[in-house]
């Protein structure tokens, strides 16, 4: 036995080599060669270098080495030379035995890069193994009474070789009186007997010494002998004889053990051993209750007689000298009756499974009742126990059916006991009881049956592809085969996609595993079925509805609608000076694509000009004032604002405002000319101008296809995209509702865009939402500011379109 630290070992590294081998980018080579048997240590087997196309130097930088896995290493690789050569003694018959061809298999590897070789070197066998008998003699006895003709079958010689090295013929010396056969069988061993050419007369020749030699084909052929001594057997010329043909005597059944019955007597003419008399009974006869002594021939009874069993008996006893000549004589001995025996109940059948589907009236099995008694005390009626659906039925003489009484369901009772019980007529009655125990076998009748008529699992999106969510599981009410659950997913779509994309089901442990990583803002739900199939022929099914429900991950960062960041332009919120407390200046309106509190928003007042002076709605994001504005207040006031959500971990973002306190635009344009001073000058204004003026176009065509398509087809939402980066218009979608459900920018903004003749004097643009006041500073404006305000009827309808204007 191998070492299990050694096996351990030798697996990893047959493991490494396969990993290693699947790595190989090079072209597999493979070279044979053929050697004889017993080569010294050492002898050159075949230049592997030369027939492989290898260098030298490629053997020794590649660090070449022979690898054989659990064989024993015969071979050795000189890398000097690039050469095979025998490193231990090679014995053909050690190694295959009778197996042919007999071959080395071992591969070569090479390093840097890593190439793989496979080499075959065949062992031919040479003629080192002469033909073996098992015994170097044989003994034997024959009568000189044999016929021409009898047979001996003789030992068969062994040859470890094989082909023509193997055994080939036989030959036997002298021939005078047997002569050889051999016969050869399927498989390619040859039998060898000896046949008896002319009778033998022990008179003359007591005993026969023969030589058997068994020859093989080799060269220089090998040979193997075997001595056989034959003794020649006297005749007995004369067998015994009886002195009656026939005895009787007669015994009751109650008779007690040892009792003498008679004494049979022969006679025998010859002398010595060929006249010595022993009496025997047959095996065949009744050995076990009468017995004879070989001497004397007398007759003893050595077991217990029964009338109802056997009535007489007819013994043979046989009279035999020590020649082998005998004579027979019969014993009829005669039984007396008494009334002793109960009924005897003999099962007919000794199956004991009867298939679950097994129509009523089936038979289960037949019984015979056997009672030696006569008369009324060998009538005998036989019943079965109680609830439980068979029947027993008599159908002749002696005999009873046992048969199903109704539907049979191995579900319900897999195994029967039933009891037999047979009484005869006697007085006293005498009865028997025999148990039958009847397993019922199980046809697949019951289709597998889930723990639950739906399942519903939950996922957290953005998991890990092949991530276990749960088991469904099926039972089956059937055993064995018909009850082995196999679970299969049932094609089916989701979103126009295969669900197998999505999931994929443990045969064997209904073991539901994610394909892909979900994400929650795509897709929220979905829903399979799993079918569960036994193993039955043919096989019952049945399906089940799976539901995976996405949880929702904080993995979005809140985004701000308004106010619009861009670092072309500059957008101010002016506050009138009489403003009172409470004042709102604006609203921060920002969304989470998130669910739940994890798009739950707050906003907080990080930093600003003069803190003091305005605060930020936690819920709303409305910016007020919190006390009165003074002549003090700096007419400049930057404020950021932070929007976070509520998730865990919460993800936040950082919105600047820009606030003019002032009462009228004059005032604050030098102020907020420092603003543009902190923007990278644009030197080509114009080019921007006509952007802004085509995104503007483009927007507005949008917008009145859109408002269309709703009205035509009543939709009761649409889809938010804002994508512009123009520094002059920011683009609100209409009724967006913000997290909390309050609702944000309620009302359609409308934009109006001036330019003069001249774009490279164009003036300022401003945007007025509701019903605030938006200031909009472009860094390049060196004209006046205009302060525009959307007429009241146009903000109080929701559908308004917006509106553009060229000057």
């Amino acid at each position: 036995m191998v070492p299990r630290k050694m096996s351990d070992r030798t697996m990893t590294r047959q493991v490494l080599l396969f990993i290693s081998v699947l790595s190989l980018s090079s072209v597999h080579g493979q070279v044979s060669y053929s050697i004889p048997e017993e080569m010294a240590k050492g002898s050159l087997v075949g230049n592997i270098a030369q027939d492989l196309g290898l260098d030298i130097k490629r053997l020794k930088s590649g660090k070449a080495r022979i690898y054989t896995g659990d064989s024993a290493e015969y071979i050795e690789l000189n890398k000097e030379r690039g050469v095979l050569l025998i490193k231990a003694r090679i014995d053909r018959e050690a190694l295959c035995e009778q197996t042919t061809p007999c071959a080395l298999h071992f591969q070569i590897i090479l390093e840097n890069p890593m190439e793989f070789y496979t080499v075959t070197i065949e062992i031919t066998d040479t003629n080192d193994n002469p033909p073996i008998f098992e015994r170097s003699e044989m003994k034997c006895e024959i009568s000189e009474s044999a016929i021409a003709g009898a047979r001996i079958v003789l030992d068969r010689a062994v040859d470890h070789d094989v082909g023509v090295n193997g055994l080939q013929s036989y030959s036997l010396k002298p021939t005078d009186h047997f002569s050889l056969k051999s016969q050869s069988r399927s498989d390619g061993v040859k039998n060898v007997e000896m046949v008896l050419q002319k009778p033998l007369d022990r008179e003359k020749q007591e005993q026969i010494i023969l030589i058997l030699t068994a020859v093989d084909g080799g060269e220089p052929r090998l040979s193997g002998t075997m001595q056989i001594l034959i003794t020649v057997l006297d005749i007995n010329d004369n067998a015994p004889v009886c002195a009656q043909v026939e005895y009787k005597a007669s015994i009751s059944e109650v008779a007690p053990k040892g009792t003498v019955l008679t004494t049979v007597s022969a006679s025998d003419t010859d002398e010595g051993s060929n006249g010595r008399i022993t009496y025997s009974i047959p095996k065949s006869g009744a050995a076990h209750l009468f017995e004879v002594n070989k001497d004397s021939g007398v007759v003893n009874l050595v077991g217990f007689m029964d009338y109802e069993k056997t009535k007489h008996y007819q013994i043979d006893i046989e009279a035999r000298d020590q020649g082998g000549l005998a004579d027979n004589c019969k014993l009829i001995i005669e039984v007396t009756d008494i009334n002793d025996n109960v009924p005897a109940i003999n099962l007919m059948s000794k199956s004991n499974v009867i298939s679950e589907d097994a129509k009523p009236g089936t038979v289960v099995t037949m019984i015979n009742i056997q009672d030696p008694d006569s008369g009324e005390n060998g009538m005998v009626q036989c019943a079965i126990n109680e609830n439980i659906p068979f029947l027993m039925k008599p159908t002749a003489n002696n005999f009873f059916t046992l048969v199903t009484d109704s539907d049979l369901d191995r579900e319900r009772a897999s195994e029967y006991n039933i009891s037999v019980t047979c009484s005869d007529e006697g007085v006293p009655s005498l009865s028997s009881s025999v148990t039958l125990t009847l397993q019922i076998s199980d046809v697949n009748d019951n289709a597998p049956v889930f723990e639950r008529s739906s399942y519903e699992a939950y996922i957290i999106e953005n998991n890990t592809p092949g991530l276990s969510i749960f088991t469904v599981k099926a039972r089956d009410a059937d055993w064995n085969q018909n009850a082995r659950v196999s679970y299969i997913l049932e094609d089916s779509s989701v979103n126009g996609v295969p669900v197998s994309s999505y999931v994929s089901v443990s045969a064997d442990s209904g073991v539901v595993h994610s394909v892909r990583s979900f994400d929650y803002e795509q897709i929220k739900d979905f829903q399979f079925r799993v079918k569960a199939q036994d193993g039955g022929s043919p096989p019952l099914s049945s399906n089940v509805t799976v539901k995976i429900m996405i949880q929702d991950q904080n993995d979005n960062t809140p985004q701000v609608l308004y106010p619009v960041q861009t670092s072309s332009s500059l957008v101010a919120e002016m506050v009138p000076r009489s403003a009172d407390v409470g004042y709102l200046v604006t609203k921060v309106v920002a969304v989470d694509v998130d669910s739940g509190q994890n798009a739950w928003l707050s906003y907080k007042l990080q930093k600003g000009t003069d803190r003091a002076l305005f605060e930020v709605g936690l819920q709303n994001g409305e910016i007020r004032t919190t006390r009165q504005v003074t002549d003090k207040d700096a007419v400049k006031q930057r404020l950021t604002v932070v929007v976070e959500d509520n998730g865990q971990p919460s993800r936040s973002v950082t919105v600047n405002v820009n606030v003019a306190v002032a009462d009228s635009f004059p005032e604050v344009l030098s102020e907020f000319t420092d603003f543009t001073h902190d923007k990278e000058y644009n030197d080509n204004l114009t080019f921007y101008l006509v952007l802004a003026l085509a995104v503007v176009s483009f927007l507005f065509i949008t917008c009145l296809v859109v408002i269309m398509s709703v009205k035509i087809y009543r939709w009761r939402q649409s889809r938010v995209l804002y994508h512009s980066n123009l520094p002059v218009i920011p683009y609100y979608p209409p009724r967006y509702a913000d997290t909390l459900g309050t609702g944000t920018l309620q009302h359609v903004y409308n934009y109006e865009v001036c330019r003069t003749t001249d774009s490279r004097k164009s003036d300022c643009k401003f945007v007025r939402p509701c019903s605030q006041n938006v200031l909009i500073m472009d860094p390049s404006s060196t004209g006046t500011m205009q302060r525009m305000q959307s007429e009241q009827n146009i903000l109080d309808e929701p559908d308004s379109p917006v509106e553009v204007c060229y000057i």
